[in-house]
């Protein structure tokens, strides 16, 4: 398989400053990195990006996920392994990325509480860059149609 074409990062080098400063931004809110990357994973995951599925698989074994779990975050509310503060943080991703699902109504109150009794604002902020910023790869990586396993950046 073969992409379109370069990843629009590439294309317009500036965009990578932005993209870097999001990332680092979104490391100093204090959220666990495995649960980032669980987050990453389940938004690429419902968005259907190869590339950023198999990208969230790497980077959360790089933090020191399981494969146990990996294998159960499209599953995650059935499966035994996330701890509450993980199903809260997975919902909002859900919800966050499933706006239109929901005609017009955003995230629930519910969602929003359950993530709100387990992070900080500075926490829920990191999360909430995380989903933006994986949406904002997904449909990047989907439209230029960007195989699983490449290293672009």
């Amino acid at each position: 398989m073969k992409a379109r074409m370069k990843n629009p990062a590439q294309v317009l080098p500036d965009a990578t400053n932005g993209i870097q400063n999001l990332y680092k931004a979104m490391h100093q809110g204090g959220v666990d990195q495995r649960t980032l990357e669980l987050v990453h994973l389940r938004v690429s995951q419902i968005n259907g990006c190869s590339a950023c599925v198999y990208a969230g698989a790497t980077g959360a074994k790089k933090a020191g996920e399981t494969d146990e779990r990996l294998h159960a975050v499209a599953a995650w509310r059935e499966a035994p392994f996330f701890s509450d503060a993980e199903r809260a943080a997975l919902a909002l991703a859900e919800a966050a990325t499933r706006l239109a699902d929901r005609s017009g109504q955003g995230v629930p109150d519910d969602v929003w509480d359950a993530a709100a009794d387990h992070f900080s604002e500075e926490q829920l902020a990191a999360i909430i860059l995380m989903i933006a910023t994986t949406n904002f790869f997904n449909r990047l990586n989907v439209t230029i149609q960007e195989p699983a396993g490449q290293n672009w950046g």
